[in-house]
């Protein structure tokens, strides 16, 4: 089953490098770059903290983010141990420098999908579609770089909204615990 698995992924890989060209590859750093150490992420936790009716997202995209880093990072990447599929290519064909640490999953795809999925319950639509559009296509630059495989990106979505759902229940409770002293 994991070969079926590895064909597909490298499939995928080699049908997406197709796509290179020297723009689309700037264009795909500077986006994968946004989604590094989570700093968009962080950066629009921002005016979300200036707000006070909107604080509690923010802290909510807060939680989000250091549980899913915690999970993706801190335990999964370190349990499986997955070689990145640039780990492959001559050094001639890397778009960015290789990553040192794991592939499995995607932190760039989890964390961006953490906060999407606080923003789908938290927040307004224009709100929640736009950090859709961004998550979607931080994603997808992680698999045109070549530093992670499809599977990566598609476990990262599951693991980001996984501990974005359960981040609104934590902050649901504590919530809950502070307002009713429960």
């Amino acid at each position: 089953m994991f070969k079926r698995i590895q064909y597909i992924d490298d499939l995928v890989i080699n049908w997406i490098g197709r796509l290179h060209t020297p723009i689309l590859n700037k264009i795909m750093v500077v986006i994968s770059q946004l989604g590094t150490k989570g700093a968009v992420w962080l950066l629009l936790c921002i005016p979300f903290m200036v707000n006070p009716s909107t604080r509690v997202i923010a802290v909510n995209f807060l939680v989000a983010l250091g549980l899913t880093s915690a999970c993706g990072e801190g335990i999964i990447k370190h349990l499986v141990c997955r070689m990145r599929p640039c780990h492959k290519l001559e050094d001639d064909e890397l778009i960015v420098k290789r990553p040192d640490f794991y592939s499995f999953p995607s932190g760039h795809t989890a964390s961006s999908f953490s906060v999407f999925a606080v923003a789908f319950f938290r927040c307004d639509q224009p709100v929640w579609i736009a950090i859709l559009v961004l998550a979607v296509l931080i994603s997808f630059s992680r698999i045109y770089l070549r530093v992670h495989y499809l599977t990566d990106v598609l476990c990262g979505i599951v693991l980001g909204i996984v501990c974005g759902c359960i981040s609104i229940r934590i902050m649901d409770q504590l919530i809950v615990g502070i307002l009713f002293g429960s």
